[in-house]
């Protein structure tokens, strides 16, 4: 009889993206269920994995009446489940369930830090959250940080005495290669998308997969390609994703950039990312803070050269030099010059493609991300 094995995240979504054909993996060893808060995705886990799903409503927000209501649900569950394994992956999720796996007298409980937002706060903020932090610590058995920049700020932040294990080279469930190859969009398909988004075929894009918030670097991001407009009239900027007005909003002077300027386009959130790397020249990842940002991966698997901060996740991605750009944060003019001068070099990052391809397979092939995790979960057997 398999044992039990819950993987907990706030909302669905990122257990649906995030382990992507993971939990499906894992189900052949152990018997795998996702618990998160209600959403449409739980049915999307459940057809795609081919695991149960449970719902717990869990609120990203700071709400002590729904977190202890959501402590008690988890508490409840776990006393009556017995799972052998929890395992978290998102802040509020980590909190909630560690404690409750350490009442229920769960026998092992796992957290994954897929990023830390304490180091970019300050105050009274800054201080909840590393206590926050350190509790899930406390309560955890064993603590998987993502990348070693998130070690490294455990570490210095003090933040727990305990083993710190990064999985495989990092990130928590690798890029399927087959499923980001460039080869899937000749030139024939690049025409037809580039025209669908009202590019031209000698246009030069510079594009950003993510969040549209603040705390993602768009206002420095949108401040230099309005000047590289000036060296560059056939420069398009993509924007790929989701805005989150409500959580991190944009000043109103980028979001009217945003709107007003012809060369500024603005895809929305979409399921399928692929065909925008396919036609990207550039791929622009200014962001303030990441665990280890998944699209750095998905844009080398496509063979397309970054500019990024440096931060945690895409300092450890990215070579500088080799296969992007590391620029300090929060700096439009380096970022300013880091797109000129890669626009000035544009064959030679056109002629480096499977190089940039194979930097990402060498570490980051899902088989082996899940391999690594898997040989983690049997220690515990």
């Amino acid at each position: 009889m398999k044992r039990k094995l819950f993987r907990i995240a706030a909302a669905p979504g990122s257990l649906a993206v995030l382990l992507k054909g993971q939990l499906r993996f894992m189900n052949e060893h152990y018997e795998v269920s996702a618990i998160a808060s209600e959403g449409e995705q739980h049915q999307t886990i459940r057809e795609t994995e081919g695991i149960n799903t449970i719902v717990v409503n869990i609120d990203r927000r700071i709400n002590i009446l729904a977190d202890l209501k959501s402590l008690y649900k988890l508490y409840t569950l776990f006393r009556k489940e017995k799972p052998f394994i929890i395992h978290s992956i998102t802040p509020k999720a980590g909190l909630l369930s560690m404690v409750a796996g350490y009442l229920a007298g769960v026998p092992n409980r796992l957290h994954t830090f897929t990023g830390l937002v304490f180091p970019t706060q300050t105050g009274m903020m800054k201080k909840m959250l590393i206590f926050f932090d350190r509790i899930i610590c406390y309560c955890a058995t064993n603590i998987y940080p993502e990348g070693q920049g998130v070690k490294n700020d455990l570490i210095k932040y003090k933040i727990t005495k305990k083993p710190l294990q990064i999985i495989g080279h990092g990130n928590v469930n690798g890029i399927d290669l087959s499923h980001f190859d460039p080869e899937i969009y000749p030139q024939n398909k690049q025409n037809e998308i580039r025209e669908s988004l009202n590019i031209q075929q000698p246009d030069f894009v510079w594009t950003f997969v993510g969040r549209i918030g603040f705390d993602k670097g768009i206002e420095e991001m949108v401040n230099s390609f309005t000047k590289m407009q000036k060296h560059s009239k056939n420069s398009k900027l993509l924007l790929v994703g989701p805005y989150e007005k409500d959580m991190d909003p944009l000043p109103f002077s980028i979001e009217k950039e945003i709107e007003e300027n012809d060369s500024i386009i603005s895809a929305g959130w979409q399921q399928d990312v692929r065909p925008y790397f396919a036609i990207s020249n550039i791929f622009v990842f200014p962001s303030y803070r990441e665990g280890f940002p998944n699209v750095l991966l998905q844009a080398g698997a496509m063979g397309i050269y970054s500019i990024v901060t440096d931060i945690n996740g895409s300092n450890e991605i990215i070579e500088n030099g080799v296969n992007g750009t590391i620029i300090p944060v929060r700096d439009s003019n380096a970022l300013t010059e880091a797109m000129l001068n890669c626009l000035e070099n544009t064959s030679k990052h056109e002629n480096h493609n499977k190089e940039y391809r194979q930097l990402i397979a060498k570490k980051y092939n899902q088989e082996y991300v899940w391999s690594e995790q898997l040989k983690e979960y049997q220690l515990l057997d």
